[in-house]
């Protein structure tokens, strides 16, 4: 079942905040160990974690905001940023390096007009890179979201990234 659009955006994040509070409230333990499982779920509803719901979740785990911040810091895992609805992640492992990765890195970003680690305007994608995905045999390699596409050139990139709208 669709979930009905907001009227605005305020009552939106309000909804988002009530779904966060439940989540919480519904912790055995609300303290430090609860941290990662309530951020997790937290950029689950909103998608990042900016800092106002970073001080929500400090303040529900009476944690100091820091704390919280070191933790969303440290993981890359964790963004501050809004991500795009597609993760366009570049491999930059060595055969995917020797094969031409960083030429597939310049047509990503010329392609989007963003830079690594941003996300388009329309929030359609958001550019990342990780350091080896284990299909070397295909290298160079990109990963949309969880489709792999290898052996990919310059070239080859306004097509696939047509198929996601």
């Amino acid at each position: 079942m669709a979930t009905p659009e907001c009227l605005c955006e305020q009552e939106c994040d309000q909804a988002l905040y009530t779904q966060l509070d439940d989540y919480i409230a519904g912790l055995d333990d609300r303290n430090r160990d609860s941290l990662i499982p309530v951020l997790h779920q937290a950029q689950e509803l909103f998608g990042y974690l900016p800092v106002e719901v970073q001080q929500r979740i400090a303040d529900a785990l009476t944690l100091p905001v820091s704390e919280v911040y070191g933790v969303v810091t440290f993981y890359s895992f964790f963004s501050m940023q809004p991500r795009g609805r597609h993760t366009v992640n570049v491999c930059l492992g060595t055969a995917c390096y020797v094969r031409g990765a960083k030429k597939v890195v310049e047509a990503l970003k010329d392609e989007l007009g963003v830079d690594m680690g941003e996300t388009t305007d329309d929030r359609r994608f958001s550019l990342t890179a990780q350091r080896c995905f284990g299909a070397c045999g295909l290298a160079p390699v990109i990963m949309v979201g969880e489709d792999v596409h290898g052996r990919i050139t310059a070239k080859k990139i306004p097509s696939i990234l047509s198929q996601y709208e």
